[in-house]
């Protein structure tokens, strides 16, 4: 903005304008002064006198003072207005250079939030659209499930009119299928691999033979004529072409024998250490069977825990079907898992109790059957076996694999927590009829499982199976370091197994109250209607194995067993894999003998104290019985007698031990 100067601003022209009429004045007044002629008498004489000049010369110089003082005064006062004139204008453009700094900072800060208003805008829109294409993504997904489940349901629905053969050929062309698509899957990458290895030899090849015909070109041309040398060099280059033809062919050959010989000496080489890690874990559990000193426990439990991990790592290098990899692997994990519980059992100054180490023993005699197969595997492999093995044919060797990986279904032979233990799965596996999920379902299944546990890392181990259900094993550690070891089943999403070791060296709760805690936790997993029918307490943990119980009776068949910390009051432990296999609803008829003559089958030796109705199972059926708990002078017993003929089924002696109670 332009700022003028003033006019009433103090400066010299207006004392140039005072001093003009201050001058005027003093002239007019100088005038008046004058004095005025008289007339002279013409009788008297007049004496004539000569004029004055004195006073004329006087008002000269001060006129001219008076001038060069005005003239100086103008002079000063046209400095001063000049100087005024700059001082105003350098103001002036020193206030125009601030209104135009501001005016620029103002444009930036404008233009700056135009941009941050622009780049929120642009936040937004992305995250709009990231947020439809979720929901797109979702949509898609649960369409896609919903069409899975649509396919699971008539499948379903399929296998419910199918009969037994019409299944057993099914589970047969479903296996054979799996296994040529695998085999295809690897044809595949090996005919991808041959073709990579051939086009890069037929590429040098070419770039030889294009540098040998430009060398022939050079020769030609210093030749003047044609004649002998030309036929000559003819015949030179067709017979090397020739050569150079049968030594791709020949190189392309022998390339193709070393990669077939070095994959089946690497076969052969895991093969080998698969049967050295079997023999160090046989020696192993050999050993802890017998041992009684904690350091020689741990160390021993050390090498078997390495040595899972090191059979895990060569199993997977080997060419076996889905179902026996799943197996062997299923055994080694379980090894490693409870390897691990007791490592950390011993480091807590405990000791190891029967069940354990009969729990030990039965690990030991599943490893020495998968070692005898292994060993006479490798003994009686032969090249023509190995190659079939390699491209996924009908041997011997898969044969004897998958003889190896049935035998880790073995069933414990002695019973030492509860009556019938490991002896209800007679009928149909009841998972198998519930939909089967994904591993990233199960993953998050498990977390929600162990909600409470505080769990900080949650890691998918591999997949198992347990009487031809699918497994997703997990390995999860709490906010402490503590290891979980738990089993999802495939189908349903059940959780059929976890086990995990926790200090308790103080009984803070009882085992009424333990009882109280496991059936809370039984009913968060679903599970409800279940009676307590076996309770003991071994360092400071409680072990409770449930029944289901329908219509008054005892279903066995329907086992659950669960280990709960004394200490902490927390479940640390569950087996349900007999409620899962074998829950489903039944019908009782009343029994065809009474109480009173089920009493009077048993011998008299024995006072009866308990007596309940019971499904057993026996020779794979399920049978009905009267359960009665009975004693004598020095031992306690439970006889389960026959509810249709009165006949004595099976008697167990309830036995007290420095782990607790056990039944042999």
């Amino acid at each position: 903005m332009k700022k003028e100067i003033g006019k009433n601003v103090s400066s010299g022209a207006k004392k140039v304008e005072r001093v003009e009429k201050e001058t005027a004045y003093e002239a007019e007044k100088t005038e008046q002064k004058k004095p005025v002629k008289k007339s002279v008498s013409k009788t008297k004489s007049v004496k004539k006198s000569t004029p004055k000049k004195e006073p004329a010369l006087k008002e000269s110089k001060k006129e001219e003072r008076r001038k060069k003082a005005e003239a100086k005064e103008k002079a000063a006062a046209e400095k001063r207005l000049s100087a005024a004139k700059k001082k105003a204008a350098k103001k002036e453009d020193k206030l125009l250079k601030r209104a135009k700094l501001k005016e620029k900072k103002l444009e930036k800060k404008t233009a700056l939030k135009a941009k941050k208003l622009e780049k929120k805008a642009a936040l937004k829109e992305k995250k709009a659209e990231r947020i439809r294409a979720k929901q797109e993504k979702k949509a898609a997904l649960k369409e896609k499930k919903l069409e899975q489940r649509a396919e699971k349901t008539a499948r379903r629905e399929m296998l419910k009119n199918e009969s037994k053969a019409e299944k057993q050929k099914r589970i047969a062309r479903e296996k054979k299928e799996r296994i040529a698509l695998r085999r295809k899957k690897h044809e595949a990458r090996d005919k991808a691999r041959e073709r990579k290895a051939a086009a890069r030899e037929a590429a040098r090849e070419r770039k030889a033979e294009n540098r040998k015909h430009k060398r022939e070109q050079r020769t030609e041309r210093r030749k003047h004529a044609p004649g002998f040398g030309g036929w000559l060099a003819a015949v030179i280059s067709l017979g090397t072409a020739a050569l150079a033809l049968a030594t791709v062919v020949t190189a392309g050959a022998i390339r193709m024998n070393e990669m077939d010989n070095a994959a089946a000496n690497g076969y052969r080489s895991t093969l080998y250490e698969m049967v050295s890690v079997s023999e160090d874990m046989d020696n192993n559990f050999s050993k802890l069977r017998v041992s009684s000193g904690r350091d020689e426990q741990r160390r021993l439990l050390t090498d078997l825990l390495v040595d899972s991990e090191l059979m895990e790592s060569a199993l997977e290098r080997v060419p076996v079907d889905a179902a026996t990899s799943t197996d062997i692997s299923s055994f080694v994990n379980r090894t490693g898992s409870y390897a691990r519980r007791l490592l950390s059992k011993l480091a807590s100054g405990k000791t190891l109790s029967e069940t354990e180490f009969n729990t030990v023993n039965y690990l030991y005699e599943i490893n020495a059957a998968l070692y005898n197969e292994l060993n006479d595997l490798v003994i009686h492999m032969s090249d023509s076996d190995l190659h079939a093995f390699m491209n996924g044919g009908k041997s011997n060797m898969q044969n004897k694999f998958s003889e190896a990986g049935q035998g880790t279904h073995k069933e414990p032979q002695e019973i030492v927590d509860a009556p019938f233990s490991g002896k209800g799965n007679v009928g149909e596996n009841q998972l198998l009829k519930q939909e089967e999920i994904t591993a990233e379902r199960a993953e998050q299944l498990v977390k929600d499982y162990f909600n409470s546990y505080h769990i900080a890392e949650t890691k998918m181990t591999g997949e198992g199976t347990a009487h031809g259900a699918g497994l997703y094993n997990f390995v999860l550690k709490d906010e402490n370091g503590n290891e979980i070891y738990a089993e999802i089943t495939k189908n349903g999403g059940n959780l059929i197994f976890f086990d995990t070791y926790e200090e308790c060296s103080q009984k803070n709760f009882d085992l009424e109250t333990c009882d109280s805690l496991a059936r809370e936790y039984l009913a968060s997993l679903g599970i409800k209607n279940v009676e307590a029918s076996f309770l003991s307490d071994a360092g400071m943990v409680a072990n409770i194995t449930y029944v289901s119980k329908q219509d008054g009776v005892r279903v066995y068949p329907e086992m659950i067993r669960v280990r709960v910390c004394e200490e902490k009051g927390r479940v640390v432990g569950i087996d349900a894999s007999g409620y899962l296999f074998n829950h489903t609803q039944r019908s009782f008829g009343d029994p065809e003998i009474g109480k009173n003559a089920a009493l009077d089958a048993i011998s008299k030796e024995l006072t009866p104290y308990e007596i309940n109705l019971s499904l057993v199972a026996v020779n794979g059926e399920e049978v009905i019985a009267y359960e009665i708990a009975c004693y004598t002078e020095t031992d306690t017993f439970l006889v389960y007698v026959d509810a249709t003929n009165g006949e004595e089924i099976q008697m167990f002696r309830i036995r007290e031990g420095e782990g607790g109670k056990y039944i042999k």
